[in-house]
């Protein structure tokens, strides 16, 4: 299994959100870039960078820290928050990302994201399914949809994209298990998906339990940054 640190970034610092609300913001480090060469230097080869900043503003902000991250490590980066024109796309794979991390997009505008997906390739998307009640939620998980997960996944599977990732919102930086149910059947219904959990990770029983039911990745960010996981850990993984 691939474990894929999480860097939450707001004014230019590492910080993590608790359930996505920015009024509980926590800064775990001025700088990032110090933070990703701690991951790299314990044999992490993955990166999702998130731009909270963009996220908030509609349009990437953080892409310095993007660049200067690919640039001084050979992490794999995807980067999100903020994506919604095709020149945020552009900076964000100028800046080094490897991957362009999307969510709400994929809801709001599917057909400018499905020519996203044919023009830079699938391959080069990492799509996010915000879940709450098997139910697509969007815009900073303020707005829940009708749209079932499952469909979500289903309409894009069929595009060509295969690396997903899901995050139940109701576990996110609660630190209170994963939504080991929710990922068993997203599993068995689509088998091989590259498909990453994301949210609510607490320890390295968390840890093994996604394993051990097939996931490919896990996302993990509090976890790390409070000290109930150990990047010496999380190295008996991968």
């Amino acid at each position: 299994m691939v474990i894929i640190p999480a860097i939450d970034i707001i004014d230019g610092k590492c910080v993590r959100l608790t359930q996505g609300d920015y009024s509980q913001k926590k800064i775990y480090n001025e700088s990032p870039l110090e933070v990703a060469k701690e991951f790299e230097a314990a044999g992490i080869q993955r990166l999702h960078l998130v731009d909270l900043d963009g996220a908030k503003a509609g349009k990437v902000q953080n892409w310095k820290v993007l660049q200067a991250i690919a640039g001084n490590t050979g992490l794999v980066i995807d980067f999100g928050g903020g994506i919604k024109q095709e020149a945020d796309m552009k900076i964000v794979f100028d800046s080094g990302a490897s991957m362009a991390t999307i969510g709400s997009m994929a809801v709001k505008d599917a057909d400018t994201f499905s020519e996203w997906i044919s023009t830079y390739g699938a391959e080069k998307i990492f799509l996010g399914a915000d879940v709450k009640e098997e139910k697509i939620a969007v815009g900073g998980w303020l707005e829940t949809t009708d749209l079932s997960v499952f469909d979500f996944m289903q309409d894009y599977i069929k595009k060509g994209v295969n690396n997903i990732f899901c995050t139940d919102i109701s576990k996110d930086g609660k630190m209170e298990g994963p939504s080991l149910a929710l990922y068993q059947k997203i599993i068995a219904r689509f088998p091989d998906l590259f498909f990453v959990a994301s949210g609510g990770v607490s320890n390295m029983d968390d840890v093994h339990a996604l394993k051990a039911i097939g996931c490919k990745g896990a996302i993990i960010g509090k976890a790390i940054y409070e000290g109930k996981i150990t990047l010496a850990e999380l190295s008996t993984v991968f």
